[in-house]
């Protein structure tokens, strides 16, 4: 049973945060293993692995990218954990660009309000490359949704450095 199965979802990109959310409270509550305390040993360890399953599978359909690279991988293009490098030189020169301009940002005059800033373009881009991304899932364009699901990566690893710094700012 797939992930999208599991939850009583269609398997696709585009899903019902709301309706995971109240399906995977669901699951939780019946195969919790607190329910299963008194049942055998073989029922006790059955529950602790399916409420695993269910953990791993929420977290992985509650992300966007993290789902697509799910889709991805059941159409057998696995790029989870893969080391593949980026073939976008533009894309490159552009996250090089990106992170020199976050390093520049705490010394700035107004580090707040250029952190602000900063953070609204990558938001943007990263909503941008969503939904590039929906539009090949949706015409089953897997090598370039492949790459889209990379470039977010980078995306959100950029968002990560831009929370650091503002934890930094802050504190």
């Amino acid at each position: 049973m797939n992930h999208f199965e599991l939850f009583g979802l269609p398997n696709q990109f585009e899903l019902d945060g709301g309706l995971l959310s109240a399906q995977f409270r669901e699951l939780q509550k019946r195969f919790h293993p607190d329910n299963f305390a008194t049942s055998s040993e073989r029922d006790r360890l059955l529950s602790v692995q399916k409420a695993a399953q269910i953990n791993d599978a929420y977290q992985t359909l509650k992300n966007p990218v993290s789902r697509a690279e799910y889709l991805l991988s059941e159409q057998g293009h696995d790029i989870r954990g893969e080391q593949t490098t980026m073939q976008d030189p533009m894309f490159l020169m552009q996250q090089m660009e990106l992170r020199e301009e976050l390093e520049d940002i705490s010394s700035s005059s107004d580090p707040e309000s250029a952190l602000f800033d900063f953070s609204e373009n990558v938001s943007t881009m990263r909503k941008s490359q969503l939904a590039e991304l929906k539009q090949q899932l949706d015409v089953d364009a897997w090598q370039e949704a492949a790459q889209s699901v990379r470039k977010l990566k980078f995306i959100d690893k950029l968002n990560q450095e831009v929370e650091k710094l503002e934890d930094k700012l802050l504190n």
